[in-house]
């Protein structure tokens, strides 16, 4: 069970760091370098392109409705 805690963070902080590049380094290798198909790779790119809109909808979306609520200045305000 330890093992996998450590599988676990080890995965969370590669998709952290390695999202962008992954997102746009991939279309940039296979369609002007002419990279060859790789279905393992592609998968990779969803899974990227899914976590990148999930960090902008919780960026904009749902930051957004915290800050309708007011409590973006109270935190102003106690400063």
């Amino acid at each position: 069970m330890h093992e996998l805690r450590h599988l676990y963070g080890a995965g969370i902080l590669l998709f952290y760091y390695a999202k962008w590049p992954i997102l746009l380094g991939w279309p940039l290798l296979r369609f002007y370098l002419d990279y060859p198909d790789n279905w393992i790779i592609d998968g990779l790119w969803v899974w990227c392109l899914i976590l990148v809109l999930k960090d902008l909808y919780v960026w904009i979306v749902l930051k957004r409705s915290y800050c309708d609520k007011g409590r973006c200045t109270e935190k102003e305000n106690e400063r």
